[in-house]
């Protein structure tokens, strides 16, 4: 085992270590590309060579591979859904969907292509921002999904447990055969006031709770990511007690530190720390000031139960030797 893998495996177990890893990452495509993979070579193309330009440069503690291109779940059901009501008797696509199989020939791909053994994480999104994305083109959707809710709580559960028995195999598949560590999966309060806690609960949680428990039993050591994606606030009380290894939010928007977080969560490690916008201070500090505030992060949170990152996927014209700026800190 190298001593990266170690180091990160430690780290998202909570014992002792040298020093903080460090993770942070950033798409390879366009947004208008996220979705239009499938069946489109030259986007996933992209996604590769980004994936090795990365690691060559960054030589990160870990990588989160992500899934730029393969957004969009292809149930034709869901594609052309104008109500909830069009979606009944809907059917999983099958583990061996093409879909499904891409990705794991993506993450083996990427994988091979590794120069040192680190912890590779895939990147999946939960089943109703699949179903929201579909309907709403990555940036809308909560307000259909509230629709749905609204129209047929009971049917569109079954619609999410559709797509979670998809991701699930899609999580145990990449994990199993491609040779993850496990997956990044990431969850987000519906940005619609209809949608209560308890609506989530009974309606939504089942379906993330499912893969979670795929991607558990397929021995992945997974990432909870709650998303704070362009301004979208989460009622974090909501995933404490979803079964993933490491946790993370926006911690500035949420209003919730890495230590406090880390109580809210019963100890388990904790990911995140900086703003990952453009008008943070990952991205536009001087490296005094980069250093110092992972030095305070890492002074409030405990070097233990720790990897220091941002609070989602950071911009890809970063310059890369912010993030050596943060791990050089981070080994003091």
């Amino acid at each position: 085992m190298t001593a990266k893998r170690e180091l990160v495996l430690k780290a998202f177990r909570g014992e002792p270590v040298d020093r903080v890893p460090v993770g942070f990452w950033h798409h390879f495509t366009q947004e208008e590309e996220w979705l239009a993979g499938f069946g489109n070579q030259e986007i996933i193309q992209k996604n590769l060579a980004g994936h090795r330009k990365f690691l060559a440069e960054v030589q990160p503690d870990f990588v989160k591979i992500m899934s730029d291109g393969y957004f969009a779940y292809p149930n034709e059901k869901l594609q052309t859904a104008q109500s909830v009501s069009d979606l009944a008797g809907i059917q999983p696509l099958g583990a061996d969907h093409p879909w499904i199989s891409e990705q794991v020939e993506l993450v083996r791909e990427i994988r091979a292509g590794f120069s040192e053994d680190i912890v590779a994480i895939y990147n999946i999104f939960a089943p109703a921002t699949y179903l929201k994305w579909l309907v709403g083109r990555v940036a809308g959707g909560d307000d259909r999904l509230a629709d749905f809710l609204a129209e047929d709580a009971d049917l569109t559960r079954q619609v999410l447990d559709v797509i979670a028995q998809d991701i699930a195999a899609l999580s145990e598949r990449i994990i199993k055969e491609a040779g993850a560590d496990g997956i990044y999966l990431s969850v987000q309060s519906i940005q619609d006031a209809r949608v209560t806690a308890e609506v989530y609960k009974t309606s939504i949680a089942p379906s993330e709770l499912a893969v979670l428990a795929a991607a558990n039993a397929a021995g992945g050591v997974n990432i909870l990511h709650i998303c704070g994606y362009e301004g979208a606030r989460n009622d974090v009380s909501l995933f404490t007690d979803y079964p993933a290894q490491v946790i993370n939010w926006a911690v500035g928007p949420e209003g919730i530190s890495l230590a406090e977080g880390r109580q809210l969560f019963g100890g388990r490690t904790v990911l995140g720390g900086f703003e990952n916008g453009k008008q943070g201070l990952l991205y536009t500090g001087s490296q005094a000031e980069i250093e110092r505030e992972t030095k305070r992060l890492i002074a409030e949170a405990g070097r233990e139960a720790l990897v220091i990152g941002a609070d989602c996927t950071i911009p890809s014209d970063i310059a890369l030797e912010r993030i050596q700026w943060v791990r050089q800190a981070a080994g003091l």
